[in-house]
């Protein structure tokens, strides 16, 4: 079997597009990394590419992690998969000690305590809310490419006059002093590693001839979200060349408030005139229903798509609805929340499936405690990182003291015996806190294993080299138990199970989000978080804080797609089940022949390289589907079907119909 034969014919375009510039709008759930890393490996086999003269760059540490481990499984080593800084810290430090001598200066990764020193050298009275926000602001500067003194003209320009009431010029002054602590610290930061980068490829041409030399072809993965700075750095890793894969999705751009632009990716086509498109718009990760309420939210009020946005097209079949539902506070959200993971773990979803997402920190603490109370164990992310627990360093030192010494052939069963050590056991502790928290974190090594010896035979060596290599790049393995984050901290992750909660007015969007800009970029994080959804997708409010008077309405993103509260209570349970999700109306043989319209309609799609649902609605498909119409004067009287698309597409319907 041909190694593309794995893959379906967008992303087989993608795999079979070796050579120039190439750009990919890959919508959520639509296989992007399976096409890349497939890509990549066949350029590979086929002897076009290198494997060594490939750099794949993306955003987090776990995406960079998760396409070499793709790439292993494809047989391709020798790829180099990283985060654009991580690349860049590689190219640094092998360059400084010949530009500069000496070795690189630490990298701080903690610069709150920098801007603190700053700030008291200016006499600016902070607390730890605007010290985040003054970080945030000489962060933003910095992947601008925005030099202290440009910083009151530009800031001021952006719409971006003062945080916190600080004034630009004080802002301005305030990354000079915040330069001079580094300094006089002996460190640099996460944003300069890529500048100073920059200024060693555009200061030494034979610096920038040496890299161009090692890498012809690039990848960048996530393209929406790259910086003004990050875009520099690509530029001058190409050069005058063009072999430039990039993948992005621009209803997934969320992080614009620290410098990201979509704007490379749409103008893609403008940078490199000729370079081809493909979309990838097959949704292999959610449910119709999931996928529904996801497409719902990217229309805007004309019902057309943002530029650049994909109209996603699920293939998994029908599930369960979607859950649409109001509290009367906070803790009753919470509460109920709590009660409906337990049930959905009794029907045999694993906790590891499962997360609670909201839009901010804060909100975790009522979800900690509703958790808690039901004895459901849980994980934080965004909190303390896996790697950095004192438990699984010395899970690390132990596995690999052992590599020469274990006598035990069986590799999971070794690691068992080595864990066994440090608390873990076959059954989990009963009671919440560090002691299941450990149990936790060091089950989830013990999975891993399980996994890495069921899927290659891995041995004792191969998985200290793993947990090595994901150490290194902060890509830690899943842990049992229900996931809290935050949206924006859920960004290419998915679940069987996704509660996106506290969507409310002020939340979602936040009441921060004051330009219209803000606004749709609070939609579009709406969006990611109803794409991490696999099957079950929950939605819920609530009125209130715990003990406050009812003030809260439903957020404005959800007009139209959250049911209108029922007229009569003599309505029946099976109409309010309709009102959530119309399928619910159809029998086996309708929803098999709304399956079938479905297919029908994205295949036509395809062909006339248009939105499926500008052919036919999801709601007039239901209607057929209800129906069944065996004639052309029955097919007309349904809504949705008028006398042009009647002429087009009448024969095909009737024909899907009498063959269903």
């Amino acid at each position: 079997m041909s190694l593309l034969d794995a893959l379906d014919p967008d992303q087989r375009q993608v795999a079979e597009h070796l050579r120039g510039p190439l750009c990919v709008l890959a919508g959520a759930g639509t296989g992007k990394t399976r096409a890349i890393t497939y890509r990549i490996a066949h350029g590979v086999r086929t002897g076009v590419y290198q494997p060594t003269s490939v750099l794949a760059v993306t955003f987090t540490a776990r995406a960079a992690g998760e396409m070499r481990s793709r790439l292993r499984e494809l047989g391709v080593v020798g790829v180099q998969a990283r985060t654009f800084h991580a690349a860049a810290l590689r190219q640094l430090g092998y360059f400084w000690p010949k530009v500069v001598g000496g070795p690189l200066p630490k990298v701080e990764e903690k610069t709150l305590g920098l801007v603190a020193e700053a700030a008291g050298r200016l006499g600016i009275e902070t607390d730890r809310a605007l010290l985040f926000d003054l970080n945030a602001e000489i962060k933003w500067a910095k992947v601008q490419m925005i030099a202290p003194d440009d910083y009151p003209q530009r800031a001021t320009a952006a719409g971006r006059a003062g945080i916190a009431d600080v004034d630009p010029t004080t802002i301005a002054s305030l990354m000079n002093a915040y330069e001079d602590a580094k300094s006089e610290r002996g460190v640099i930061d996460f944003e300069d590693i890529l500048l100073i980068l920059v200024g060693l490829l555009v200061e030494k041409p034979e610096i920038a001839e040496e890299v161009r030399r090692q890498y012809r072809y690039f990848v960048v993965d996530e393209y929406q979200d790259v910086s003004p700075l990050q875009q520099r750095l690509l530029e001058l890793w190409l050069g005058e060349r063009d072999d430039l894969c990039v993948v992005g999705d621009v209803s997934q751009t969320i992080y614009s408030f620290a410098g990201a632009s979509p704007g490379f990716l749409t103008g893609f086509s403008r940078t490199f005139p000729g370079a081809a498109k493909i979309q990838l718009v097959r949704d292999y990760r959610s449910t119709p229903q999931v996928v529904d309420i996801a497409n719902r939210l990217l229309r805007t009020k004309t019902g057309r798509l943002p530029e650049g946005a994909v109209y996603l097209q699920a293939q998994r079949p029908s599930s369960v609805p979607v859950h649409f539902t109001g509290y009367d506070d906070d803790a009753a959200e919470a509460e109920a929340i709590a009660r409906a993971i337990t049930e959905l773990n009794d029907t045999g979803v694993a906790l590891s499936e499962i997360a609670i997402l909201y839009r901010t920190n804060a909100q975790s603490q009522a979800f900690e405690t509703a958790l808690a109370t039901a004895g459901i164990g849980y994980q934080i992310r965004g909190g303390e990182r896996f790697f950095a627990r004192a438990d699984i360093r010395r899970a690390l030192v132990m596995l690999r003291g052992a590599m020469n010494t274990s006598e035990e052939a069986d590799m999971p069963r070794a690691v068992r015996a080595i864990l066994s050590n440090l608390g873990w056991s076959n059954a989990a502790p009963e009671q919440a806190g560090a002691m299941r928290e450990r149990w936790d974190a060091l089950n989830a090594l013990v999975v891993l294993a399980d996994d890495m010896h069921a899927t290659r035979g891995a041995s004792l060596a191969d998985f200290v080299e793993e947990l090595h290599d994901r150490a290194a790049n902060q890509h830690a393995p899943a842990v049992e138990g229900v996931t809290l984050a935050s949206i924006h901290s859920s960004k290419g992750l998915e679940w069987d199970a996704v509660f996106l909660a506290g969507l409310s007015e002020g939340l979602m969007p936040i009441s921060m989000a004051n330009t219209p800009e803000a606004i749709e970029e609070e939609k579009r994080l709406l969006y990611v978080g109803v794409t991490r959804a696999r099957e079950h997708l929950r939605l819920s409010y609530s009125s209130s804080r715990t003990g406050g008077r009812s003030s809260r309405n439903v957020s404005r993103f959800l007009t139209g797609i959250w049911p209108e509260a029922e007229k009569s209570t003599s309505k029946t349970s099976r109409r309010k089940k309709a009102a959530i999700d119309p399928l619910a109306e159809l029998d086996d043989d309708a929803q098999a022949l709304f399956e079938l319209l479905r297919a029908w309609r994205a295949e036509t799609a395809k062909e006339i390289s248009k939105p499926a649902f500008t052919i036919l609605h999801d709601a007039t498909l239901i209607a057929i589907a209800q129906a069944q119409p065996r004639t052309l004067r029955q097919l007309a009287l349904l809504r949705g079907i008028g006398a042009t698309k009647l002429d087009r597409y009448g024969g095909e319907i009737l024909a899907l119909i009498a063959d269903n």
